[in-house]
Order: structure tokens, then C-alpha cells, then sequence
């Protein structure tokens, strides 16, 4: 009687896990049909709108539009001769595409560690914590439709885009030259600081306000990092003697590397196609010219393809460094 009884149980129990496997398994399609109705709205909008459009640009780009006395246009196949009107005769885009390459490889680190430092300050516990990361987070929201349309048109803005700045009889600019090189050298003139650093920094300071609107996204990022790590973690650090300094470097930063690595694909993205991107400014203003929608939509594609090139760069490297813990 007993073997039978065993024998039983041992059969039982292989149902029991092949039944729970199944449940598993059914929770997981609904859960894969939930993602699928929830990105559905997208789907469709980029079949039926963004994909003919985007198929059209590809065209034009390898075409010569001409427009009939009847109010019509026929297109006219010319191979690469836009691209190659873009590259080797177009003496500006280059020149502007390396440009705005340089400054957007200064602006984004920037951008990260402003980011990451507030987000540090605003973790902490503190008096209106959460009016301050208000605070922060506006910039973002004027950055947005009409009220980057508002903001561009004020006075501050507008001086503080302007190259010129405010006149005051010296012949400098007060609004965006914030600081200039010799006040940094003064600063660091006893800490043996190479020239190129002193530049950087001087950047930095006089990019302060665009460096500001453009960090709440990755602020907030880092922040749910931040708040997911727990604190009894910080406090067996404290129970173990570990200075601020250590348990940043030991315990924070690598709990969300993770979320530093979706801040770093995040700004190179939004950087790249920012409405005062300086290659972006620079391609709107050749498809308003006459004749100009061919050439713009190749420079178009090409400033695509690099910017493909650069994530895909960057997300290589990251993958390295970035763990995904498993949850069995």
C-alpha cells in the first residue's frame, strides 16, 4: 500500500507543474495582448501616416521635382546626384554637420552629469522636495508645442539667444558670455588645469540655461533609480563605516547604470532632433529655397543614417557595462 500511495504522489506532482506551467504560460498572452492593444494607436498612425511619408522623402531624395504649367510636377529620377550636390557642392553642410557633431559631443555629457547631480541633491530629504523637482520639471513642459512657440518669441529668450547680448559699452556679450576664459584661469591658476578643460568648463557655465531646460527628462530618470534601491542597503553602508564618496561609487551608481544607460541613448536622441539643432536649422532652411526639397531630403537621410550610426555605437558600448538582472 505504501508503494502505491508514492507511486501516486510522484505521478500527481508532475501534473501540479504542468498545470502551473500553463497558467504561466496563459498569463503570459494576455499580458503579450495588453502590449500589443496598448501600442496599437501607434501602429496603425505609422502604417497609414509616418510610412507613406517616409517612403515619399526616400524618393524625392533620389529625384528632381518639376512642376508642369498645370499646376502638377513630374518626378524625375537622377540617381545620387542630390547626395552628391549635399557633400561636394554645397560648400555649408558639411561644415554645419561637423559643427553641430562638435557640439553636441560637448552638450550631452554635460547634460548627463547636470542631470545625475540634481538628481542626487533632489533624492535627499529636505524641506519641499517635491516644489523643487517641480521646479526643475517646467522647463520640459515649456520646451513642448505651443509654449516653445510662446517662450521663442519672449524678450529673455530672445536675448539670450542673441549673439550680440545686451549692449553695455564693451564691446562682450552679457547675455550668453556668462563667464570668459580668464576668469576661469584665475580660478584655477594654482590647480596646474589644462587649457582644454578651462574651455570646457566655460562652455559649460555659459550653456547653463539651455544645458538647465534640457535635463528634466533625465532628471526624473534618474530619480526612479535612485528611489529604487533600498535604504537598507544605505544603512548597513553606514553600520559599516562607508564614507558618502564610497557608497556613491560602491553602491548607487552601479544599482542605476542601467538607467544611465537609457539617459545616454535618451539625450543623444532628443539632441539630434531638437528644433535648435544647429544641422537641423541648417537642412529646414535649404527646403524652403527654391528647388530645394530634393537636397534637404538627402541631407536628411544622410544626418539619419549618422545619427543610426552613433546610437548604434553608443548602445555597443553600454551593453558592455550594463547588467539585467534575472527574475525567475
Amino acid at each position: 500500500m505504501t508503494t502505491d500511495l508514492q507511486l501516486n504522489k510522484t505521478v500527481s506532482a508532475p501534473k501540479k507543474a504542468v498545470k502551473k506551467k500553463k497558467r504561466a504560460s496563459s498569463l503570459d498572452r494576455r499580458k503579450a495582448r495588453a502590449g500589443w492593444w496598448f501600442v496599437m494607436p501607434f501602429i496603425i498612425g505609422f502604417l497609414t501616416v509616418y510610412l507613406p511619408v517616409i517612403f515619399d522623402s526616400i524618393r524625392y531624395s533620389f529625384s528632381h521635382i518639376k512642376i508642369t504649367s498645370g499646376e502638377g510636377f513630374i518626378i524625375e529620377n537622377v540617381g545620387w546626384a542630390n547626395y552628391n550636390e549635399a557633400l561636394f557642392v554645397n560648400p555649408n553642410f558639411v561644415r554645419t554637420l561637423l559643427t553641430g557633431l562638435g557640439e553636441l559631443a560637448f552638450d550631452i555629457p554635460a547634460i548627463i552629469l547636470f542631470s545625475l547631480f540634481m538628481a542626487v541633491l533632489l533624492n535627499q530629504k529636505m524641506v519641499g522636495r517635491a516644489l523643487f523637482r517641480a521646479i526643475f520639471f517646467i522647463p520640459v513642459i515649456l520646451a513642448t508645442g505651443i509654449m516653445e512657440s510662446i517662450d521663442s518669441q519672449n524678450l529673455v529668450g530672445t536675448m539670450m539667444d542673441d549673439t550680440d547680448g545686451i549692449a553695455d559699452g564693451t564691446g562682450q556679450s552679457t547675455a550668453t558670455d556668462i563667464v570668459s576664459a580668464i576668469d576661469i584661469e584665475r580660478l584655477f591658476a594654482n590647480m596646474r588645469v589644462g587649457t582644454e578643460l578651462v574651455e570646457y568648463v566655460v562652455g559649460v557655465v555659459n550653456k547653463i540655461y539651455n544645458i538647465v531646460n534640457r535635463s528634466g527628462v533625465q532628471m526624473l530618470i534618474f530619480l526612479a533609480g535612485l528611489q529604487s534601491i533600498s535604504p537598507a542597503i544605505y544603512e548597513s553602508c553606514q553600520i559599516d563605516g562607508a564614507t558618502a564618496w564610497e557608497t556613491f561609487w560602491k553602491i548607487t551608481f552601479p544599482f542605476f547604470f542601467n538607467d544611465t544607460a537609457t539617459t545616454e541613448i535618451y539625450t543623444v536622441i532628443d539632441s539630434f532632433t531638437t528644433d535648435s539643432n544647429r544641422v537641423m536649422k541648417f537642412i529646414a532652411g535649404i527646403y524652403v529655397q527654391s528647388n530645394g526639397q530634393e537636397v534637404s531630403s538627402a541631407m536628411s537621410w544622410m544626418y539619419f543614417l549618422i545619427v543610426i550610426v552613433i546610437i548604434a555605437l553608443v548602445s555597443a558600448i553600454l551593453s558592455a557595462f550594463v547588467f539585467y538582472q534575472r527574475r525567475d
